[in-house]
């Protein structure tokens, strides 16, 4: 038996109850006829080994047991022959696994630099979610921290946090450990350090008692339930192991864990801790900052609860009893405890159960009538169980699946197990290790991979049809109960559901659409017809310019100096621009909204946003809007103080919030996305909240002249409200802003970034595409390609571009720098005096660039002018092809649609001659392009 830590998630916070469906996974190999059901008898709340998608809610019958007379003969004395068929069925089962959180505050021996260690000793890739509290704060607000506390391998998250990956390392006993430490001087400025943990495998966060985890570093700090440390009442005298933390084990209560869509991984924060009674002087409690505000060192350990998939198997093999002609089948198991054996069997191909005659193993039960229930028998060596079944000669097939517990059945992957038996005819060819390599000798010659999966296709509709015409006559004649009807539509429900998956895995999730492809083909060959318009791509001509940077407020007229560089903007070759957000706002920079309908901005006023926004159209721009839908910052507190009552003209109460906000009381659902920590979430389930953003968006298009959207913050709630909103708006170009953490082991970032690009295409693909997403990806990986010198890095493994725009390139919008990773911020800076290189790539490539507005007006002002005449005059566009020549360790080059060939980094390269007449178009700093000019 081996443990790994499990492919499912499940947050920690509680959705609503709802019904759960099994979405069957079916193999497309056509050696695999036997993983399909007809028949899937048992329904319960807990599945294994499949995977799960959302439905409404369906009545469950609860299964009848009732004592079931037989012959209860031994079978293992009856004498048989060898084996004629082996099979061994793999078993993904959920288990419980407890472990700990560590937090340690070490003052050092100078107390002049002290030391923060977190650390975790479960599976998983962790991520430190933290940020400060600063002196001078009120609430519970975060702020980014100096430079210089920082570790390496960080990534800035907005303005407000840090994102650190916690590095792996081995105890002298051989554990596994994950921990990060963040240094520091102590100081009067900084408060506290606040922070969540994250597993990115599984997806889930961390918290303590419901809320963040709070370290304070001075003792002058409110007594609050998150708060770590002696202000606790936790021993700062507990030992301390140079390698791990060892502290005192701790019994505390579980929070109930919960599902999620598409994951099944409980995730469960017990919050323990040993209470040392700390004498503490009254006077100083009250007392303001002392001199001497800094806090003790100490330890503390939460226990940490966590479901990991724990790797089991069932193995089946059939012999042929020589006396009795009957089949005889052992099953044997490693899954400890007690386990039951669901089964029958069937007589075609069609495999519906049915309760075989006796004899039968002791204990065995009748179940529902068509099936039997039988408990295995543990093994001598007290390792796992087995049991013999016997079967007739009539029988085809044997059906099974396992339960343990109370609620947990074990099935294979979504179906039941299903052994063949030899009917005249076949033959079963035996020692078969994988279930899925099951045949038959009538397939006597092999078919292509299109023809096995339309067997499968038929196979499920003709069962379909079959259950369709069961109920159909059901109902005529009125002789069965609402139940059989009610089963017959279960298994309809199954049975399409395993015909979509297989129309689901045999297409890339991230394919482009064929119909908008095929258009942009003809707009090709035929230039007089007009480009098609779709929201996610416009034109697919487009190139955005971000209009602002994060100092443009501070003027108070951004608007009308940004008018007079319409013109020359225009001429440049910018065909859209991205205005900063326009609504009244807490920050400045306006990305903490409070009454949207309220366009004085420190931008300008609402005029001026008119004059401008009518100036671009002039110049034949259009404009995008900056709509922050994630979150909103309230004008009012409720009566626990706390603000999340809203004003103006959407006056919205507390429902507007989502439950699971670990700042603010919201009485909404739970949260569709990532919660942002620093305002109010806004809960988009809510028929009231959508309704009232699609009239306002539909205001600002109509009264500003807005023609598209830039969306902050998407990843906060679901990708399908985009695509409400972009239906209601119909905009000309939209694009989300969805920013998630690459993959990196122990601090340098993976060449594979598939998981990431991954998530930034599903996000695409559950707003309909309707708006495109910054594609992340790539900013990342040319990153460390132009940093590190590893030019590699710019081709996956199958030779095409590593981000978005290899997978989904109209939906990509390149760009290598904006507000918040560089201007003043400078959260995630690209590499210095290589931005050249990235323009290089991305003004060449497809997907839809962006370029930030200081490098327009820059020294680099000439080079981008060049390479974005260059872009417009060969037509490249958001579904150009590429064609990767070179990537080395110190070159990049490829050929895009045949008409430019490029190549960055300091390493050679030439196009190569053939039709194509290559001539030098730009050249500069360790980049270069060449057009055809035949």
């Amino acid at each position: 038996m081996s443990i790994s830590t499990t492919v499912f998630s499940e947050p920690l916070f509680n959705f609503k109850r709802c019904h759960y469906h099994r979405l069957a996974t079916v193999s497309h190999s056509k050696l695999n006829q036997h993983t399909l059901s007809s028949s899937s008898l048992f329904s319960s709340h807990k599945y294994d080994s499949c995977s799960w998608i959302l439905k409404p809610p369906h009545k469950f019958f609860s299964p009848k047991f009732e004592t079931f007379a037989t012959d209860t003969d031994t079978l293992e004395s009856i004498q048989s022959s060898d084996v004629i068929f082996n099979q061994t069925h793999p078993i993904n089962r959920i288990e419980l696994v407890e472990g700990k959180i560590f937090v340690r505050l070490d003052q050092g021996n100078d107390l002049k630099n002290s030391e923060l260690i977190v650390g975790c000793n479960l599976p998983g890739k962790w991520i430190l979610h933290w940020g400060v509290s600063r002196a001078d704060d009120i609430g519970s607000e975060w702020d980014q921290p100096p430079r210089d506390m920082i570790p390496a391998g960080s990534i800035p998250i907005k303005d407000y946090a840090i994102e650190t990956p916690l590095k792996k390392s081995s105890s002298s006993e051989g554990d596994t450990f994950h921990e990060v430490r963040i240094g520091f001087k102590p100081s009067d400025e900084i408060s506290a350090i606040n922070f969540v943990l994250k597993d990115e495998e599984t997806g889930a966060w961390y918290q303590h008692k419901g809320r963040d985890f709070k370290v304070p570093l001075v003792n002058y700090l409110k007594e609050d339930a998150n708060l770590l440390g002696p202000k606790t009442g936790l021993s700062s005298s507990q030992a301390w192991n140079s390698e791990h933390f060892v502290f005192s084990i701790l019994k505390s209560s579980l929070v109930k864990a919960i599902r999620d869509i598409g994951q099944i991984s409980n995730v469960i924060l017990k919050s323990e801790s040993t209470v040392d009674k700390v004498q503490e002087n009254s006077s100083e409690s009250e007392s303001p900052k002392k001199e001497n505000s800094q806090v003790e060192g100490f330890n503390v350990e939460l226990s940490l609860t966590k479901e990991v998939t724990v790797n089991n198997s069932i193995s089946v093999s059939v012999r042929k009893c020589s006396e009795t002609a009957k089949y005889l089948l052992d099953l044997e198991t490693d899954i400890p405890g007690d386990v039951f054996l669901h089964w029958g069997a069937s007589r075609d191909d069609l495999r519906i159960w049915e309760a075989p005659p006796a004899p039968h193993p002791p204990q065995t039960v009748s179940f529902k009538k068509t099936a039997l229930r039988t408990q295995l028998k543990s093994r001598g060596s007290g390792e796992g169980s087995s049991v013999q079944v016997s079967l007739g000669e009539e029988f085809s097939g044997f059906l099974f699946v396992l339960k343990i517990n109370q609620n947990t059945w074990l099935n294979n992957n979504g179906n039941d197990f299903y052994v063949p038996l030899p009917t005249p005819g076949s033959i079963i060819i035996g020692n078969i290790e994988d279930q899925s390599k099951v045949v038959k000798s009538e397939v006597t010659e092999e078919t292509s991979e299109e023809e096995s999966n339309s067997a499968f296709t038929n196979e499920i509709i003709n069962e379909i049809r079959s259950l369709v015409t069961g109920i159909s006559s059901v109902k005529r004649r009125k002789t069965k109960s609402k139940e059989a009807q009610e089963t017959i539509l279960q298994e309809i429900e199954r049975l399409a559901a395993e015909a979509y998956s297989i129309f689901r895995t045999s297409v890339p999730t991230f394919s482009e659409e064929v119909i908008v492809e095929s258009e942009v083909a003809l707009e090709s060959e035929s230039p007089e017809l007009p480009p098609k318009i779709c929201s996610g791509t416009g034109t697919g001509y487009e190139i955005v310019c971000q209009g602002f940077n994060w100092e443009s407020n501070k003027s108070g007229r951004w608007y009308m100096e940004l008018k007079e560089k319409a013109e020359e903007l225009s001429s440049l070759g910018f065909t859209v621009i991205w205005l900063p957000p326009p609504t009244d706002s807490v920050s400045p920079e306006g990305y903490m909204p409070r009454d949207l309908y309220n366009l004085n901005s420190r931008y300008g006023n609402i005029e001026e946003l008119k004059d401008v926004v009518k100036t671009f159209h002039k110049f034949g721009i259009k404009v995008l809007g900056d709509a922050v839908l994630n979150h909103r910052c309230a004008q009012h507190q409720n009566q626990n103080g706390i603000w999340n009552i809203f004003g103006g003209r959407l006056n919205w109460d507390d429902r507007a919030v989502v439950a699971d906000d670990p700042h603010f009381q919201g009485r909404g659902n739970k949260s569709s996305g990532d919660n942002f920590h620093a305002a109010p979430n806004i809960d988009h389930s809510q028929d009231f909240v959508r309704k009232d953003i699609k009239e306002w968006l539909c205001w600002l298009r109509d009264e500003i002249g807005y023609d598209g959207w830039r969306l902050d913050f998407v990843r906060g709630f679901w990708g399908g409200y985009v695509k409400d909103y972009m239906d209601a708006t119909k905009p000309y170009f939209s694009v989300g802003e969805y920013w998630d953490s690459l993959s990196y082991t122990y601090g340098e970032m993976d060449h594979n970034q598939d998981a990431h690009r991954q998530r930034i295409v599903d996000w695409i693909s559950a707003a309909g595409g309707s708006a495109g997403a910054f594609d992340v990806t790539t900013k990342g990986i040319l990153h460390s390609a132009l940093e590190r010198c590893e030019y590699w890095r710019l081709s996956d493994q199958q030779g095409k571009p590593p981000g978005v725009l290899g997978w989904w390139p109209s939906r990509a919008v390149t760009f290598i720098e904006n507000h918040d990773t560089g201007s003043t911020q400078g959260h995630w800076r690209f590499p210095r005096d290589k931005e050249m290189q990235g323009y290089a790539y991305t003004l060449t490539h497809p997907g839809t660039p962006s370029v930030f507005f200081d490098h327009i007006f820059s020294h680099y002002k000439k080079e981008i002018a060049a390479l974005l005449s260059i872009r417009k005059r060969n037509g490249i566009n958001c579904r150009s092809k590429v064609k990767i020549h070179k990537s080395e360790r110190d070159v990049y080059a490829a050929i895009i649609d045949e008409k430019v060939a490029m190549k960055i980094g300091p390493g050679h390269f030439e196009p190569p001659s053939g039709s194509q007449n290559w001539s030098t178009a730009w050249e500069g700093r360790d980049y270069k392009i060449w057009e055809d000019a035949s």
